[in-house]
């Protein structure tokens, strides 16, 4: 069972992180400063430390130093995002923004350590070595597996083809699919495999930040630039320089901001907010969206020219729903991993698990089966996994009549209410549908439990699909 040290000044997040690791069979230490964490603990004796980065006394960044090798996930507000890019710089493994997901502190928590247990198991210099090999023989093309991405049927392969043969160059990449497809693995991939790995990959989610913030974010800011602006700051596109820049819902930035972006890749240089100087940088932009950009340019909401210097390669994720044997796969790996992660003896999927997951079309993809299997794994009792703890809604007795051919979501039983039709229906009739008749009783929250989705999927569909929310009555969130 890996330990792990959080180290958070402020009672009420460090309790909560706490419980959330322990609930995942984490073995969990805390300690409110940097210097209450050395008087009680063997800091290096730790197999990851999670600490904010201002702490009373000693920065967050001090554990670096403290912890001899051990990953050190740094935690900051938006605010200060900048300094925990710099945090990266000084040997932090990665950074979560406050307030974070409790999927997202998962995810990253579980990737680290498993990056952890990848370098006990190499040494580092064997794997440089290696791939120096690699370099030198002019052989760029790894095996899937290099590539960090599970998979094997015909769409993913011809995707992984893409990627060898893009990633050794500096062209704008942008990577499309529906959300849960995995497009930041894809980016993880291509800067993985590029000439600027050693460099820093700069990760945003354009539609996690405040608009008003954006551009200050972005392109960073001089001092009395405006309102609060107390002093410089460099931003995330010069963090990046020498390195990747990882655009997530690009299809999010405001019109402003998207004229700063064209003038970095036309130009390769950024000016800061409030500056009238500009400066170079040298930065590979890959962008991802699950939205139509072309479609946007068309009505006003993206800026044409930046559509087409982002289009230089396009890389289009399948949804989970058409990888086909794909499917069985990745869910083998998640319980693998979700079972070792927890502590548990191997288990294994009953033949109606299986079959319910091969028929279920996946609304949420990828991010949905993990958090299917990781629910299943959590309530599991004995070493089989059942239908039911899936916890989706397929009637296992009416698959032959529930799902046709093409995996098009049917009516059960040829029944339909007020709001479903009795021809088949696709993923997204089934989704709108769905919405429609149980939005009036059911919270945001409810509807996307229900379709296995977050609720920023649940909003994007909303808006891709056009159908309006419910401002009054049972259905609206407080």
């Amino acid at each position: 069972m890996a330990h792990i040290l959080i180290v958070e000044d402020e009672t009420i997040i460090r309790s909560a992180l706490r419980r959330l690791l322990e609930r995942n069979q984490y073995q969990v230490s805390e300690a409110g400063s940097v210097q209450e964490a050395q008087e009680r603990y063997s800091i290096p004796s730790f197999d990851m430390i999670v600490s904010d980065l201002r702490l009373p006394g000693a920065p967050g960044t001090e554990l670096i130093k403290l912890a001899q090798g051990t990953p050190v996930l740094i935690m900051t507000s938006y605010a200060s995002l900048r300094s925990a890019v710099d945090s990266m710089k000084m040997g932090a493994v990665d950074y979560i923004a406050k307030p974070f997901d409790h999927d997202e502190m998962l995810q990253a928590v579980a990737r680290i350590l498993k990056d952890r247990q990848e370098n006990r198991n190499a040494p580092s210099e064997t794997r440089g070595n290696a791939k120096a090999a690699e370099r030198s023989s002019g052989n760029t093309a790894p095996a899937d597996g290099d590539i960090g991405i599970i998979g094997s049927c015909p769409p993913m392969q011809e995707l992984y083809t893409k990627i060898r043969k893009v990633a050794p160059t500096d062209s704008n990449v942008l990577i499309q699919g529906e959300s849960g497809t995995g497009k930041e693995l894809v980016a993880r991939a291509l800067h993985n495999l590029s000439r600027r790995t050693k460099a820093p990959l700069i990760s945003v989610n354009c539609a996690a930040i405040p608009e008003t913030l954006i551009e200050s974010e972005l392109f960073g800011h001089e001092k009395g630039a405006f309102t609060g602006a107390s002093a410089g700051r460099a931003g995330l596109v010069e963090a990046a320089d020498g390195g990747t820049l990882f655009l997530d819902e690009i299809g999010e930035l405001p019109l402003e901001a998207q004229a700063r972006l064209l003038r970095v890749l036309q130009e390769g240089e950024i000016r800061r907010v409030g500056s009238v100087q500009s400066q170079k940088v040298d930065v590979r932009l890959i962008a991802a969206t699950h939205r139509d950009l072309k479609m946007l340019a068309k009505t006003g909401q993206f800026r044409e020219d930046l559509y087409y210097r982002l289009h230089v390669i396009s890389l289009k994720l399948p949804p989970l729903r058409e990888r086909g044997p794909d499917v069985m796969e990745i869910a083998r790996s998640f319980l693998a991993r979700q079972c070792s992660r927890m502590g548990r003896q191997a288990l294994s999927f009953s033949h109606e698990a299986e079959q319910a997951i091969r028929h279920y079309p996946w609304p949420g993809n990828v991010r949905e089966l993990e958090n299917a299997i990781e629910r299943a794994v959590i309530l599991s009792e004995g070493q089989e996994i059942p239908a039911d703890l899936l916890g989706i809604d397929i009637e296992l007795d009416d698959l032959d009549d529930d799902f046709g051919d093409d995996g098009d979501l049917r009516p059960a039983n040829g029944s339909a209410s007020a709001h479903e039709p009795t021809e088949d229906l696709s993923l997204e009739d089934y989704f709108q549908h769905f919405v429609l008749e149980h939005q009036d009783h059911m919270t945001e929250t409810e509807l996307a439990r229900k379709l296995g989705i977050s609720r920023k999927c649940l909003w994007e569909r909303r808006q891709r699909l056009g159908i309006p929310r419910r401002k009054s009555g049972a259905a609206a969130d407080s």
